[in-house]
């Protein structure tokens, strides 16, 4: 699959997002609360769930992160697909 280098690194530009993946990548397959309850208390961030819901709206518009239904709750989860091949070209 092809994703759009601009989308990402827009995704990428915001330092919330940027601790969300780094949420995600410490420890994969979160529901919001989770990663908000994370966010609050480890990094002191004072923000909404609806704020979390939209930078993840953004990050799974760059294909970053998806969602998958597990029992009534929805969990995230980060794809770190889009960046390997975001710098395959310059790594390789």
């Amino acid at each position: 699959m092809k994703w759009d280098k601009d989308t990402i690194f827009k995704a990428l530009g915001d330092s919330t997002r940027r601790l969300i993946l780094d949420e995600l990548s410490e420890r994969n397959e979160q529901t919001l609360y989770e990663l908000t309850v994370r966010l609050i208390t480890k990094h002191n961030l004072v923000i909404s769930r609806q704020a979390i819901a939209k930078h993840l709206s953004v990050l799974e518009g760059a294909g970053l992160v998806n969602s998958k239904k597990k029992g009534k709750f929805r969990m995230i989860i980060f794809n770190n697909e889009p960046l390997k091949n975001l710098l395959k070209g310059w790594i390789e």
